[in-house]
């Protein structure tokens, strides 16, 4: 191919260029770039129908086998408890180990001094008998769990949960666009972005169950209570607006 044939090549596909530029910017200019920005929020309340529970075991001794002995012993009656309450072994976990050994500092001797062993295990539950989680926390107290963690509730119908709090705060978002579209004299059209976020806020079971064991008269396990799980989500939308001939 000669250098003239060439160079025309060159200026026709620069021309075919700008004109495709020049056409994108025209459609931007009738009205592409009119736009609404705009949020929705959902929100689903749901009683939990589980819980994790972590119970800890743990022991100071001078001898390490004292204190693995002491740890292991209050696990087995951990185990033993869940048996009793019917929950399967599947859902128990007893894994989780720490040994280690203790010093402290001598200060007139510059040393450490070894103190002993400390061991400590977790066993954790995925309780899903709620009716059952005051008998489990405070029996298990009872025999030997000295490290409690608050349970943590959950809902095993999370996902669809979710999926319905993110519908609503798409259609909350939907109707808060149309709404600005309409006082603007224009009329909504496609969405063109969306962006959204998911969390779910569980009730403060840690502060009434401290209530229950206060309430020495009032039956102990009866009085733990959890309230609704809170699925919230939030969209941030934009759609385009249309006006004029372009509805």
């Amino acid at each position: 191919m000669s250098a003239t044939w060439r160079a025309a090549g060159a200026r026709l596909l620069i021309l075919l260029v700008t004109a495709l530029l020049i056409a994108g910017l025209a459609g931007r200019a009738h009205g592409a770039d009119r736009i609404v920005g705009v949020s929705g929020e959902g929100e689903i309340l749901a009683p939990p129908d589980q819980a994790r529970v972590t119970l800890g075991i743990e022991a100071r001794k001078p001898e390490l086998e004292a204190a693995r002995t002491a740890v292991n012993s209050g696990v087995e009656r951990v185990l033993a408890l869940a048996r009793e309450l019917g929950i399967e072994p599947s859902r128990v976990s007893a894994t989780q180990v720490t040994i280690r050994p203790e010093y402290d500092w001598d200060p007139q001797q510059r040393e450490r001094r070894f103190l002993g062993y400390y061991v400590a295990r977790q066993v954790v539950l995925d309780l899903r008998d709620l009716d059952k989680l005051g008998t489990l926390l405070e029996r298990a107290v009872d025999l030997g769990v000295n490290q409690l963690g608050d349970p943590e509730l959950d809902s095993t119908r999370r996902r669809d949960l979710e999926r319905q709090a993110l519908t609503l705060a798409v259609e909350d978002a939907r109707k808060n666009a149309d709404i600005v579209a309409r006082a603007a004299g224009a009329q909504l059209g496609p969405v063109r972005t969306l962006h959204t976020s998911a969390a779910v806020v569980a009730p403060p079971l840690r502060y009434q169950a401290m209530e229950a064991r206060m309430a020495s008269d009032a039956g102990g396990a009866e009085t733990y209570v959890t309230g609704d799980l809170r699925f919230t989500a939030t969209v941030q939308a934009e759609y385009d607006l249309l006006v004029g001939s372009e509805r």
